[in-house]
């Protein structure tokens, strides 16, 4: 988070160009003076000066305009809620305590491709995330709950169904058994603006985005599907320009996406215009995800 909080201070475009060793700090400095003497943009004295091009200058803008893009949406997710306090860092892995007996054997992947196509920056420090590992809590106390366990046999009776089919096809079914669940949001719910809930709470009382999601990965844990082939992935919606959450399978055939918008389960590649990753995260680890530089080069083509 430090790193990242240094790159977001730094987005002014002035101080990326000294970063990126563009210019010195001293033409910085007149440029500058001009820009507040004659009241004309930084950036048209710095091409004026040809101490830049206009197509530099453009895409530079672009870099800036995707930094405090990001900035907005961790400050939002602060806002929710998300990093709003200090936790454990390490989760207990409840949903093993709901595992079907299985043989299911999806072998070892030896990559895992982009979500997206973003740049991914890998974290295993969990302790910002209360609302992930808090929901871990309360799922491993209503386990213990004898009103919860009529919840939980009927969800593993209704997987059944898919133990020991190939990944795709039990992810499917996954997603269109979780799918029927009632939509309704956490304001309505629970009377909070974000609420993560568990299967339990889920399965009994519908939910939003993130409830299906979690929904889902449990059910897929349940069924044998190892952890590091599960995330939870918060992204922006560009369609609806709003944030949403989804669940990745990594898979032989490459990420599918199980996601409450629709009904089929879907290649990530085919989803690469509609979402924009935000942050993925599983027991594990998180991931923080940026827009490559080749995108930004290539919208300044």
């Amino acid at each position: 988070m430090r790193s990242l909080q240094a790159t977001l201070n730094n987005s002014k475009i002035g101080e990326l160009l000294v970063l990126k060793g563009v210019i010195t700090s001293s033409e910085l400095r007149h440029a500058l003076d001009e820009h507040k003497s004659k009241n004309i943009p930084l950036g048209q004295v710095l091409v004026q000066h040809q101490l830049l091009s206009k197509g530099e200058l453009f895409l530079l803008l672009l870099r800036q305009r995707a930094l405090r893009f990001l900035a907005g949406t961790i400050l939002f997710f602060l806002t929710l809620g998300v990093f709003s306090k200090r936790a454990e860092a390490d989760i207990m892995d409840v949903p093993a305590k709901v595992q079907l007996a299985s043989t299911a054997s999806f072998g070892s992947l030896s990559t895992y491709p982009a979500l997206f196509g973003s740049n991914e920056k890998r974290s295993d420090n969990l302790s910002a995330f209360t609302k992930w590992s808090d929901m871990f809590v309360r799922f491993d106390k209503a386990l213990k709950d004898s009103s919860s366990k009529q919840v939980i046999s009927k969800m593993k009776h209704d997987l059944e169904a898919f133990k020991d089919l190939p990944l795709t096809e039990m992810a499917e079914g996954v997603n269109t058994l979780m799918n029927k669940q009632r939509y309704i949001v956490d304001s309505k719910n629970w009377g909070k603006s974000d609420y993560w809930a568990t299967p339990i709470e889920f399965l009994t009382n519908g939910g939003d985005c993130e409830d299906f999601a979690i929904a889902k990965y449990v059910a897929l844990r349940a069924l044998g599907v190892e952890e590091a082939r599960l995330r939870i992935a918060i992204v922006h919606d560009k369609l609806k320009n709003i944030p949403h959450a989804i669940l990745v399978v990594y898979t032989s055939e490459g990420a599918l996406i199980l996601d409450n918008q629709n009904k089929e389960v879907l290649n990530s590649d085919a989803l690469r215009t509609r979402y924009r990753p935000i942050f993925s995260i599983n027991r594990e680890y998180w991931w923080l995800h940026t827009a490559p530089e080749s995108t930004l080069i290539a919208s300044a083509k």
